[in-house]
């Protein structure tokens, strides 16, 4: 006989508490997931497959930050919170099974646990911070109006890369406006052998989305959870995700900026990190202030053995505006290892020492006076025009 129990109730990995079922919660961003709350301070998430943890850990953080994105863009992993996950969860009945089977079912659903420290909880109790809400997404309005009730044509898949190969963006975005089968063309580019279409696919599907999100932001919500998924299942192929991730945040970060710390995540990972560098240094070209209070987390990279990587970091850490990157910026500014660029549809060729140089000019936008290299949020420095426009290639 089997030492474990077949099934145990749920507590709370922190206190030690049994934890409510979790609920379905009216939130104001596109989510499916059941979460609930501990008395101690924990939050959860409710994962029913087990195999969308990212999207759980975001529901669970922003969930815990009472729905208010702009302190959860802020927060740094142990700093500002701890997080555990509790695995082989089924919701129908409430039970840990350590088995995973229950009745002839299999059970792999997980609860994503988030903590905050107390000073951190002390903000979201005492309310000192409110969620922006709004109807529509600013940045979404530039797509024009959903054409609902034109008859929709059906392209191929043919059709729809010989589109992008010609980089036809307006014809594109047209037909996203009736025709929803775009996004899985779309997608289906982002695997292509050819890097510069696979730039053009994560370009396109990144303003895609700002038209097909007026119509239906749940249909954008579940691309980007497909996206990251497929870079962290081992047994997929993550080519040009997290450049599609990148730009479809960038041009809605009202709405989708909550996923920006599940690429903080990736950045752990050494064979995915110039990658991610790249798409944050895409939304932070379009929206640097999510950003900006995780910048002194990129400072590192500056110095990594990778060139791709010390690149795409200067290009990011110009784009926040990170003063404290001037010494290391400085240092760069001879390296001539070459570095791929993506914008408006073509492959650059640059050099890390010209992105340092870039990023170095860009530093003196932001602190015209010079002075000490000080980290320092900066709200009212100019931000770059063209969300989405810039792709770094490799």
């Amino acid at each position: 006989m089997a030492d474990r129990p077949l099934t145990l109730t749920p507590t709370c990995p922190f206190c030690g508490l049994p934890i409510a079922r979790p609920k379905e919660q009216t939130v104001h961003r596109p989510n499916e997931m059941p979460v609930g709350s501990c008395p101690c301070g924990a939050v959860y998430a409710c994962d029913l497959t087990g195999h969308n943890l990212g999207a759980a850990f975001i529901e669970a953080l922003v969930y815990s930050c009472n729905m208010d994105w702009d302190l959860a863009w802020g927060l740094l992993p142990e700093e500002d919170y701890q997080e555990k996950v509790i695995e082989k969860y089924d919701f129908d009945t409430h039970l840990i099974v350590p088995g995973g089977f229950y009745e002839g079912r299999k059970v792999s659903g997980a609860l994503y646990f988030i903590k905050l420290q107390p000073d951190i909880l002390e903000v979201t109790l005492n309310g000192k911070r409110q969620k922006k809400t709004q109807a529509l997404p600013p940045e979404a309005r530039f797509a024009g109006t959903i054409e609902a009730t034109r008859p929709a044509r059906k392209y191929t898949n043919k059709e729809i890369e010989e589109l992008v190969r010609e980089f036809r963006v307006e014809a594109l975005l047209d037909i996203a406006r009736t025709d929803l089968q775009i996004i899985r063309r779309l997608q289906r580019l982002l695997y292509s052998s050819d890097a510069l279409m696979r730039f053009r696919a994560a370009d396109i599907l990144g303003k895609a989305a700002a038209v097909i999100a007026v119509r239906d932001a749940q249909i954008i919500t579940g691309l980007l959870q497909r996206l990251l998924n497929a870079v962290t299942d081992p047994g997929a192929c993550g080519w040009g995700a997290i450049d599609a991730a990148g730009a479809i945040i960038a041009h809605l970060p009202h709405t989708f900026a909550g996923y920006i710390p599940f690429l903080y995540q990736l950045l752990l990972d050494a064979g995915l990190r110039s990658q991610t560098l790249r798409a944050l240094g895409t939304i932070a070209e379009a929206r640097p202030d999510p950003i900006r209070p995780a910048a002194l987390r990129f400072l590192p990279f500056l110095e990594d053995a990778d060139p791709a990587t010390r690149g795409y970091a200067a290009r990011l850490l110009g784009n926040l505006g990170t003063t404290a990157a001037r010494d290391k910026l400085l240092a760069l500014r001879t390296d001539a290892h070459p570095v791929v660029l993506y914008a408006n549809g073509s492959l650059q060729y640059t050099t890390v020492g010209e992105l340092a140089s870039a990023a170095l000019a860009k530093l003196q936008v932001f602190n015209p006076c010079g002075g000490a290299p000080v980290f320092q949020e900066n709200p009212d420095a100019p931000q770059n025009q063209g969300p989405g426009r810039d792709r770094h290639g490799q």
